[in-house]
């Protein structure tokens, strides 16, 4: 929806598919795309670092070190960033772990392989607290969302490998999944 005094209007632009945000003056075409989010499961010492959202969506559930990628960024700087803004971590990118599409959403999520550089992690402004958790002692019931959850398994199942293909949504995964009781997304 525009605004009454706005000179765009949603129309199909010639040669176009489908209905965008159209200038009516000068015939500007606003297009609208999906977000890009980065981040990267980070391990140090067998441990995998997670942050407790301050945030919403979801906020007091656990979560990678992730977010929306900026402007004029490149995708691991961007993930390499959200690290440090969420955990303080300094991290050292290994390789792309999977590529997620949420389509209900309109999100493309690139999440990355990674290691701390240090143990020294402290809570960031988006989060309340960060921890360093053993595989065993990894807080399922309380993640925050389905792609943190295929993450962390897509990590298990390449961990020690040294090179494999990017993963992506699980077969499985149905792109309607909703996010923990109580919380929106």
């Amino acid at each position: 929806m525009t605004a009454p005094d706005s000179p765009f209007v949603r129309k199909i632009p010639q040669g176009d598919d489908r209905e965008r945000l159209v200038c009516g003056d000068c015939g500007f075409v606003y297009y609208q795309n999906p977000k890009i989010v980065v981040g990267s499961v980070v391990e140090y010492d067998r441990r995998i670092l997670l942050c407790r959202r301050a945030i919403p969506p979801c906020v007091g559930y656990w979560t990678l070190p992730a977010g929306y990628l900026e402007l004029n960024e490149g995708a691991e700087a961007g993930a390499r960033r959200e690290a440090w803004e969420e955990a303080t971590a300094d991290i050292a990118i290994d390789q792309l772990l999977a590529v997620y599409t949420i389509e209900r959403i309109s999100q493309v999520q690139l999440i990355y392989r990674a290691s701390l550089t240090t143990p020294d992690i402290a809570a960031g402004p988006e989060s309340q607290e960060v921890a360093l958790f053993d595989w065993d002692a990894l807080p399922w019931s309380e993640l925050a969302f389905p792609s943190v959850h295929w993450a962390l398994k897509h990590f298990d199942e390449v961990r020690g490998h040294r090179a494999f293909a990017p993963r992506a949504n699980p077969p499985e995964a149905l792109d309607t999944m909703p996010p923990p009781a109580g919380q929106s997304a």
